[in-house]
């Protein structure tokens, strides 16, 4: 008979990590354990001997990393007798958030910017019910406007001012020195509202004072490196952008929440943060996809464009090994993707097998 335990979300997993107590009723749909994946082909094209690792959080419950941090936020919510909860988004955050208050059985408001959200995203948070409100404007309004009204409605904002958001999240670096048995020599990511690179650095710092306290051999730290969307790249011009633009939908933020405490990542780990243009982060999601076979959405691809540029300039040196965090999935903005294989389009033919046997041999 197996004694193998039945994973059942971060939470349970990392129980003794993290602030719960026994009595704690967790909100959970499972997320997290998601796959750390050895990119096989991308290192032998671009000539380098590296190790490139991606944590895939688009496999989490809801497509998106937000999960980790929302399966905290919104147990603590009901914990503390919440009824509600709210947030600002671009998209992930207000599935997450939605679909954790459906499985706690309280309300979810999203407000979310007009126009400028990913249809995979929209569809899921109609689908969990939750209550969208759309606004004339961005993200960094609609943020401003969550925190006014949560000072005069009962609602409890699960977005990344939620200390327990970066608490849920930081379990990501857990998972990767459980895997490897050390920390990465560099750790990329895509940049927005600044709350996972906040985690990321959380989770690595405590797990290099656990791991010396149980006398564990690890590796220590990673470099932290934070890539932005030229268009919306507050940390690398270093001030907030009013008007942030980009078609990397999930990190078109310029006025990021974590702004000290991703700074404080990125100078305590010795990295740094750099932009790229749409161009370059669509080209390496469609690099990923059609030479590694993972899907990301564009604002994922931030990580890997950066990875890449930094391993050709010599700024990351052969022999590291890196981990990129993939946020979210491809299936999450499904018209980006298709623009992308403009040139791929399905052709169609007579139903004959001398038509079909044509097209397969006239494209082998």
């Amino acid at each position: 008979m197996s004694t193998h335990k039945r994973y059942t979300g971060l939470i349970e997993f990392y129980r003794d990590r993290l602030p719960v107590s026994a009595n704690t009723r967790i909100i959970s749909l499972g997320e997290g354990n998601t796959p750390l994946i050895e990119l096989h082909n991308i290192p032998r094209i671009i000539g380098k001997d590296v190790k490139i690792y991606v944590k895939f959080e688009g496999l989490n419950p809801t497509g998106s990393f937000k999960d980790r941090g929302m399966t905290m936020a919104v147990t603590k919510a009901v914990e503390a007798g919440s009824q509600a909860i709210i947030c600002a988004s671009t998209g992930n955050t207000s599935a997450s958030a939605a679909a954790y208050a459906a499985r706690a059985g309280i309300k979810a408001f999203v407000i979310i910017p007009e126009g400028k959200i990913a249809l995979g995203k929209l569809a899921q948070t109609l689908m969990y019910n939750a209550k969208i409100i759309q606004i004339s404007g961005n993200f960094d309004q609609g943020m401003e406007l969550v925190k006014q009204v949560a000072e005069l409605a009962p609602v409890t904002i699960v977005n990344s001012i939620n200390p327990f958001r970066i608490e849920g999240q930081k379990t990501a670096a857990f998972e990767i020195v459980d895997e490897l048995g050390f920390a990465p020599d560099y750790h990329c990511l895509p940049v927005g509202n600044a709350g996972n690179i906040t985690a990321y650095w959380r989770g690595y710092s405590e797990y290099a004072r656990y791991s010396a306290s149980h006398s564990a051999v690890t590796r220590n730290v990673p470099i932290m490196c934070g890539y932005q969307a030229a268009g919306a790249a507050p940390f690398v011009v270093g001030h907030p952008v009013e008007n942030p633009e980009t078609l990397a939908t999930a990190i078109r933020i310029g006025n990021p929440q974590s702004w000290d405490l991703a700074w404080q990542a990125q100078k305590e780990s010795g990295g740094w943060f750099a932009k790229f243009t749409d161009e370059e982060i669509l080209a390496a999601q469609k690099l990923l996809s059609q030479q590694e076979g993972v899907f990301c959405e564009p604002a994922s691809a931030t990580s890997l464009a950066g990875a890449i540029h930094d391993i050709n300039a010599g700024k990351i040196p052969e022999g590291s090994t890196i981990v990129c965090t993939l946020t979210g999935n491809g299936i999450k903005d499904p018209d980006i993707a298709m623009q992308q294989c403009a040139d791929t389009q399905p052709v169609t033919i007579s139903a004959d097998l001398d038509a079909v046997k044509r097209a397969i041999l006239d494209n082998l």
